[in-house]
């Protein structure tokens, strides 16, 4: 099983809110937790063990299948229209892409995986390169694994998460497109997707790119995540 910490999120939390904007006394729920000021792309890492940018800053990964919704939930998240390419064609970013948000932690786009229609060989390369960078990135401070929250996890996502409790990243897990439901079946959904999934219900964050719905919350557990590894 995945552990989860103070936040019943992910496997570490740590208390502060470096990355959010100095509010005053502002009320608690108005308050951003992360204000992105500057956004820069470093680059891609398009091989297992090739080039990537050297950063001393933590990274917090985002994976999930192709079509899950990813660059949506970035672009939402980070307020930006087109951060990350949303594209009508599933499976079509190929590297591993690298931004630099507010000289505070990288946000690493993760190649989806899953998508029938990409070849065998492009399949066969993503899956070395997504574990190595998971495997071996020292800075990596946790996963944001997406989930489809129409659809049960796939055997690629039960896969993922399973890699993922083997090598002991924390993981928060974001059940995505909550606004293509019926608002009355959100709770339903978000705990049958948690059992099959193997998580608690109060673990999964539900999110819709469209209303922003989840955002704040992801937006928290990102800078609880990175601020709780500081050193």
């Amino acid at each position: 099983p995945r552990r989860r910490g103070g936040h019943e999120r992910f496997a570490s939390a740590g208390g502060g809110h470096a990355l959010s904007d100095s509010a005053g006394d502002a009320a608690p729920r108005t308050r951003d937790p992360l204000v992105v000021r500057r956004l820069e792309f470093l680059g891609g890492m398009a091989n297992a063990g090739g080039w990537r940018p050297e950063s001393t800053l933590p990274e917090v990964a985002f994976a999930g299948r192709s079509n899950v919704g990813k660059s949506s939930l970035i672009n939402r998240l980070v307020n930006r229209k087109k951060l990350a390419r949303v594209s009508n064609t599933p499976g079509r970013t190929r590297e591993i892409n690298f931004f630099r948000v507010n000289d505070d932690f990288v946000l690493v786009d993760l190649p989806g995986y899953g998508y029938a229609q990409v070849s065998k060989e492009a399949r066969a390369a993503w899956k070395p390169l997504i574990e190595g960078y998971l495997r071996d990135s020292r800075r990596l401070r946790g996963i944001v694994q997406l989930l489809d929250a129409r659809h049960a996890p796939t055997r690629d996502d039960l896969q993922m998460l399973e890699f993922l409790a083997h090598i002991g990243v924390p993981t928060i897990v974001v059940a995505t497109k909550t606004d293509k439901l019926p608002r009355a079946r959100v709770a339903e959904r978000i705990r049958e997707l948690a059992a099959a999934a193997g998580v608690g219900e109060e673990q999964v964050i539900p999110f819709s790119a469209v209303s922003g719905a989840g955002r704040a919350e992801l937006a928290q557990a990102i800078v609880e995540l990175v601020t709780g590894h500081d050193e």
